[in-house]
């Protein structure tokens, strides 16, 4: 089994996911092994308004129904048993069955999917969604298996844009000097970095007071993100710029997949399939509400040319061919898809 580095990690932190490990294990341990009557645990730190929740309840619903009750889920929304890395790490000794989790999130125990944030890696949703489904696409979700973190499908998480306070970004030279909040993923900040703007790791629990303090000049999200977290209540500037679409995975800890049988893992990556596909629909649905919304909430919503990003960021592409020629030739089949 691959390590789990706790190195960095702050001594209470240390014990507070040790004890969240125990509390899980323990309230398992009477588990028995994979009979009929299994029930799969699935957590995730998403509201349970979430589009991602609601297809999680789909999956849960179609497997049940495939295997004609033998196999169920139970559902923890809302980081009730931890944060997508804790999560992460219950897979992967096996105390915990599945997740939801973004890509940036999965990349730092499978470095492949650092590719995902790589801007303009998609031409557009059309593309996206085509290697979802397709042989790069399932190369990459078995890539985690070393890791002993599986992936069944993709969901889709749109597209990230900016949202300013101050004036709409139409151009890369719109970005320059502004503190932009970003995901704490290297490859997030390298990408603000090479559009002239000064890179601002903040956990998105603490965005909405940066952003009515100044800490930050902007952020970059999603239409259904931007909505929710009411952002927009202080960033009246919205720009579809578009420059990355990292998706969504959702996840089985290798042992539990190993406890499966062939038929139950036949029905568990049946209905994870389905519940993708359902979720395409659903997440096309929620873009077009939320943009709905905000045009009635007055946010100036523009739609700049993308081809001054997308020039602006080639030089990552360049070290990525440089540092690592592997995982560039992946980035390659995907591009031309």
């Amino acid at each position: 089994m691959a390590p789990i580095t706790v190195t960095n990690f702050r001594v209470p932190r240390l014990l507070a996911g040790l004890c969240l490990t125990l509390l899980v294990v323990l309230a398992t341990a009477c588990r028995p092994e994979v009979t009929e009557g299994l029930t799969l645990r699935i957590a995730h730190p998403l509201d349970s308004t979430h589009p991602n929740h609601r297809t999680l309840q789909f999956f849960a619903q179609d497997l049940q129904q495939r295997s004609a009750g033998a196999l169920s889920v139970e559902i923890y929304p809302g980081g009730q048993l931890g944060n997508s890395r804790e999560v992460l790490e219950l897979l992967q000794v096996g105390s915990l069955d599945m997740t939801v989790a973004s890509a940036a999130s999965v990349e730092s125990f499978v470095p492949a999917f650092s590719l995902f944030g790589l801007p303009y890696l998609f031409r557009d949703r059309t593309h996206r969604l085509a290697v979802f489904r397709g042989p790069v696409g399932q190369e990459l979700l078995e890539s985690g298996i070393p890791a002993r973190l599986r992936g069944l499908a993709y969901l889709d998480a749109g597209s990230r844009s900016f949202y300013t306070k101050d004036a709409v970004v139409k151009s890369p030279d719109d970005l320059r000097g502004k503190k932009i909040r970003v995901m704490n993923s290297p490859m997030a900040i390298a990408t603000i970095r090479a559009l002239g703007a000064s890179p601002t790791p903040i956990a998105w629990g603490e965005l909405y007071t940066a952003l009515q303090q100044g800490v930050v000049d902007a952020a970059e999200n999603n239409p259904p993100s931007f909505l929710t977290s009411r952002h927009y209540e202080i960033t009246p500037y919205f720009s579809l710029d578009e420059h990355t679409s990292i998706p969504d995975l959702l996840v089985i800890g290798e042992a539990s997949w190993q406890r499966l049988s062939q038929q139950q893992q036949e029905w568990v990556q049946a209905a994870a399939t389905a519940a993708a596909e359902f979720q395409y629909e659903l997440w096309a649905e929620a873009v077009e509400e939320a943009l709905t919304q905000l045009e009635a909430a007055n946010i100036t919503i523009h739609r700049p040319d993308k081809a001054p990003f997308a020039e602006a960021v080639q030089p990552l592409y360049e070290a990525l061919r440089a540092s690592a020629p592997e995982l560039f030739k992946l980035v390659e089949a995907i591009r031309h898809n």
